[in-house]
């Protein structure tokens, strides 16, 4: 009889998406996997469903390397739907339900989906869409008028049966849809290998354990959310997940379900620091806290800390990254020891990655302590972009440097975030780039010229202000934030306008962001938020 543990067997074992699920239902079957939408999984229940729609995406014509879409909030359904795909070495394509409709139709018809699953909320969202190449739509609750099948009416018709089919570690099984300069999304494929290769890192560095409750409140579609919770499947842990993000709610979910650990966005632990009732609330259970996908205050920060009473651990890292590469240890989160400037600091390199601090002009490695792009090396970097080589070579140098397009320094073997290269907005931690707001302001026929800049904002980290050269006097800010809620997800939307003469520009007629944004970040350490 070997010594060999669970955790050492699931690292050896799973290998691709599809053995998540196939190791623990043989491992564990009995365990409870998933709480969500008021039901619950076991990991051997979980497993037998993911089989059932494995064998309905066959009969629907999906075969390896097809793109099978989801829309929806965080819903149970996704975890089969993900396995289940994965099984036919299918790609899960997770859409943005807070995208516009027009966002929504580009990314599904440039994955080519062939296969949806959407909520029944989004329902009159894909009334608005052309879908180029969408046979098949299955609904997530109530289909009403729609003449499409229901979720449970779908899977309910095929039995519960492992297709079995070969999958290889360099396949990809995950797409998820990344924005650029250009303004137009790109999706990073990600592999069976960087998801193996970064869920067994990520689990001893959270400290995920086969015991551990995992909460999942962070959007699926996000690789904060889907990642983190793939992790805690990976360890055969179990996983409670809510619907969407509600302070007052995961005050309640937390004690209720002793959450061990959970992966929350700065904006989120600001949220609950405001409810009075989390002074109130136990969170004895509580062993780690991640947090990430934008930077944090030092006061929401110790706040946080004081108020759970655990380890908190930051990390850093981009879809394209496959989540965290670095990594602020719990014992480097001390307000008041000599460790202190360290909050400041996104962390050190974990597993096997490389950091490199590059000249953005020369590509030469900057001294230590002097700002330059932050260049990342791992297993864990995507396959690339889907259908999108330009952009994959403009990304990934011939040695497997990525290019981050964050602004940061090294010192002591720190990561500190300095800023963002490319003019990225982050607000509420999602990823907002200028130019898709640009593009879709510049529509508009009395507006010259538009940028958009981030600007401080104590509750989302940054908001969008837009800076307006005006082609009619009629023009007014009202008018201008109304159009970009119309061709916008309300989340880019500029909350502030602000209208000049003209803006200013390079002599190859760039606009000089860095100058629209000096003003409001004066007195600022660095031009992040």
């Amino acid at each position: 009889m070997g010594t060999t543990s669970v955790a050492e067997r699931a690292r050896e074992s799973i290998k691709t998406l599809a053995d998540f699920g196939r190791f623990w239902a043989a491992e564990t079957p009995d365990k409870v996997a998933l709480i969500a939408d008021g039901r619950t999984w076991t990991f051997n229940e979980l497993d037998l469903e993911s089989q059932q729609v494995a064998q309905g995406l066959l009969a629907a014509g999906v075969g390896p390397a097809g793109r099978v879409a989801f829309l929806d909030r965080n819903v149970p359904e996704y975890f089969p739907h993900v396995f289940g795909g994965a099984k036919i070495n299918a790609v899960s394509v997770a859409v943005n339900w807070r995208l516009a409709p027009p966002e929504m139709e580009f990314i599904i018809n440039n994955a080519e989906a062939s296969v949806i699953f959407i909520g029944a909320e989004f329902l009159d969202h894909l009334a608005k869409m052309n879908l180029e190449t969408v046979e098949k739509i299955i609904v997530i609750g109530d289909a009403g008028a729609s003449g499409h099948q229901t979720y449970e009416e779908w899977v309910a018709g095929y039995e519960a049966m492992d297709p079995d089919i070969e999958i290889g570690p360099e396949d990809t099984c995950y797409q998820l849809y990344t924005s650029g300069t250009t303004g137009l999304p790109k999706g990073v494929e990600i592999t069976n290998h960087n998801f193996s290769f970064t869920m067994a890192i990520g689990a001893e560095n959270w400290t995920l354990h086969q015991e551990a409750v995992n909460l999942v409140a962070m959007p699926l579609f996000h690789i904060a959310g889907s990642g983190w919770g793939l992790a805690g499947m990976y360890c055969g842990a179990q996983t409670v997940m809510v619907r969407e993000v509600n302070p007052m709610e995961l005050i309640e979910v937390i004690p209720q379900y002793g959450i061990t650990h959970a992966l929350l966005v700065p904006a989120v632990l600001q949220f609950i620091l405001a409810v009075p009732a989390s002074k109130d609330a136990d969170f004895s259970a509580v062993e780690a806290i991640v947090y990430g996908a934008s930077p944090i205050t030092e006061q929401v920060l110790v706040g946080s800390m004081d108020l759970f009473k655990c380890n908190f651990i930051q990390a850093y890292g981009l879809t394209e990254t496959t989540g965290g590469v670095v990594q602020l240890d719990p014992e480097d989160h001390d307000p008041t020891g000599d460790k202190a400037h360290l909050l400041r600091a996104a962390g050190k390199p974990w597993g096997d990655v490389q950091i490199r601090i590059v000249d953005a002009v020369t590509t030469d490695d900057v001294p230590p302590g002097e700002v330059g792009e932050i260049w990342v090396k791992s297993e864990q970097i995507m396959k690339g972009y889907w259908r999108n080589p330009e952009a994959t070579a403009a990304s990934i140098n011939e040695e497997g440097w990525f290019r981050t397009g964050d602004a940061g320094y090294m010192n002591d073997g720190y990561l500190f975030i300095h800023d963002r290269v490319k003019d990225m907005i982050v607000s509420g931690g999602e990823n907002i780039y200028p130019a898709e707001i640009e593009n879709a302001l510049m529509k508009h026929p009395s507006i010259a010229d538009a940028a958009a800049i981030g600007i401080p904002s104590e509750k989302w980290g940054e908001t969008v202000l837009a800076i307006i050269v005006k082609a009619d006097d009629g023009l007014t800010d009202e008018e201008v934030v109304a159009f970009s809620k119309e061709n916008l997800a309300s989340y880019k939307c500029p909350r502030e306008v602000s209208f000049v003469e003209a803006l200013p520009r390079n002599p190859s007629g760039k606009i000089l962001k860095t100058e629209l944004r000096a003003p409001y970040w004066e007195g600022k350490e660095r031009m992040v938020n």
